[in-house]
């Protein structure tokens, strides 16, 4: 299993950290943001493949910006994922 903190860019939330053993995501906690809102995210995708999780959240806008935190999470879980497989 690897821990990996991603600094968002864009977003009201500052930072995610994933737990991920392989392709699984183990855990997720976000910073900042809303905070209910991104409970249920990080509940939604405990358990699941990072591949599923980054083909639906990839690219999600929020309001006028260009990501979302949804989307902050699909570019930490491929960071972290490159990451763990250089490590």
């Amino acid at each position: 299993m690897s821990v990996y903190e991603y600094v968002t860019k864009g977003t009201c939330s500052r930072k995610i950290t994933v737990e991920l053993d392989g392709k699984t995501i183990k855990k997720v906690e976000f910073e900042g943001g809303c905070n209910g809102n991104l409970k249920g995210i990080a509940k939604l995708v405990a358990g699941l493949d990072m591949d599923f999780v980054i083909s639906r959240f990839a690219g999600n806008t929020c309001n006028n910006r260009t990501t979302s935190c949804p989307d902050q999470l699909a570019q930490a879980l491929q960071e972290a994922y490159a990451a763990q497989k250089e490590g």
